[in-house]
């Protein structure tokens, strides 16, 4: 079974790069150049988060039951 977890991706201020971050999991996060490279260290992040988090018998939290949506406030 697939660990499944939501992740927000935002460009860096000096728009040189992405950084993406799991609410699911604090302190996990990542950034690349380009969105596919943070995808794919944030993967990793992920990984190496969640198998700290079982090598030390703590509670893995998913994203099974969550959703995320946006809502638009008046500017």
């Amino acid at each position: 079974m697939a660990l499944r977890f939501a992740i927000d991706v935002m460009p860096e201020e000096d728009g040189e790069g992405y950084y993406v971050v799991v609410p699911a999991l604090p302190g996990c996060f990542s950034q690349g150049r380009t969105v596919e490279e943070a995808m794919k260290n944030v993967k990793k992040a992920i990984f190496l988060h969640v198998r700290a988090l079982k090598k030390q018998g703590e509670f893995v939290p998913t994203e099974e039951r969550t959703f995320h949506t946006v809502v638009e406030l008046p500017a």
